[in-house]
């Protein structure tokens, strides 16, 4: 029921004229096109940019609206879910609403306004999360996570479109910056050291490992210092800050009550001519085979669940929400932002013994968007 209620307060018009956004053609950009595009930020450039967002995007977001009403098992109507579906329906209006670009003001009046966009859906994760622990806790018990497999493919197809639009929209505004860093253009660094990168994300995930745990295990980094190729750092920064915080809880777990030393965290970076590739190794007990197929699932984790205590949406505050454990949505996330780019996650396990994690990043940039 409250699914209706939430529903008519948008006209019957805006949900038609989602429908008809919905059903027409995306178009997807490369790494390297963006790269190129955005070296020259002239004001004609900008003006084509957001002319190309303003068509696009409200394409994109009308596809989520449409995926966020049809979800099997009564995930739609899930009051985590219906807020999610909100801010999409209010972002497609405000789109929608906004008149031609045809002049440098009009452009920077809608480069606010996406912005804003971009800064409503910062909590989606955490409530479509939300969501489905709001689901899990109503399916029986006995419901394998097989079966859920069109929840999980839907969210796979809504967070890889969500990495687009924010990457597309992040990219518009960040070529603004009248004094960008050097060698970056919008969120691409052209010259970024992925060692640099690993190195700072490890810290990141040690810092949070001590404050759980009180230690961390030590990360050796291994690979070339001055090897530098274009991405965007801070997507290979969330990747490798999700897997070393893996391995350090793994670890770390394992070892708890052992006398010997905890053993260290691998990490190697190759540089191939096709791919950059990141190997992340542990000694931490690895995990059973059996438990492989779900660890890219959005209804597994081993950690506890730090959105199980709170039920109330307005009163629970998603930036203090544990980011240790997560809602076990680390790895398949992680995945997705590899594979946004043409590269791809891979796990191998030994139980018993540890596991390494390969992250590939395709060097040549030129492969397009998913379009989902």
């Amino acid at each position: 029921m409250a699914a209706k209620k939430l529903y008519e307060s948008f006209s019957k018009e805006l949900i038609e004229e989602v429908h008809r956004w919905g059903s027409m053609k995306q178009t997807g950009v490369s790494l390297k096109y963006m790269m190129e595009f955005g070296s020259k930020p002239t004001p004609r450039n900008l003006l084509i940019s957001s002319q190309f967002l303003h068509k696009e995007l409200p394409m994109r977001i009308a596809r989520r609206v449409i995926d966020l009403q049809t979800l099997p098992y009564g995930l739609s109507h899930k009051p985590a879910v219906l807020k999610v579906r909100d801010w999409y329906l209010d972002s497609f209006r405000d789109l929608r609403s906004f008149p031609d670009i045809k002049d440098e003001n009009d452009e920077l009046e809608f480069t606010k306004m996406i912005n804003l966009v971009k800064v409503r859906h910062n909590n989606v994760v955490p409530m479509m999360a939300l969501g489905v622990q709001q689901l899990k806790k109503d399916l029986h018990p006995k419901i394998d996570y097989k079966d859920l497999d069109e929840i999980h493919q839907f969210l796979d197809r809504f967070y890889m479109s969500r990495i687009g639009i924010r990457m597309l929209i992040g990219q518009h505004v960040a070529l603004h910056d009248p004094n960008p860093p050097p060698d970056c253009v919008g969120y691409i660094h052209t010259k970024m050291s992925p060692l640099e990168v690993a190195r700072n994300a490890t810290e990141d995930a040690r810092s949070i490992c001590l404050r759980e745990y009180g230690s961390a295990p030590k990360v050796n980094i291994y690979g070339d210092p001055n090897f530098t190729f274009p991405y965007v750092p801070t997507h290979l920064h969330l990747m490798v800050f999700e897997l070393v915080k893996n391995s350090l809880r793994a670890v770390e777990e394992r070892f708890v009550d052992s006398d010997k030393v905890a053993p260290p965290v691998r990490i190697i970076v190759a540089d191939g001519l096709e791919d950059v590739t990141i190997k992340i190794s542990d000694e931490g007990g690895g995990i059973p085979r059996s438990g492989l197929p779900k660890i890219f699932t959005y209804l597994y984790s081993t950690a506890r669940n730090p959105l199980d205590e709170h039920s109330d949406l307005d009163t629970i505050d998603l930036a203090t929400v544990s980011t240790l454990a997560g809602y076990g949505y680390g790895l398949p996330i992680s995945r997705l932002y590899a594979r946004y780019f043409g590269g791809d996650l891979q796990i191998i396990s030994m139980e018993g013994y540890g596991t390494d994690a390969y992250l590939h990043l395709s060097r040549l940039g030129d492969s397009q968007e998913p379009l989902p």
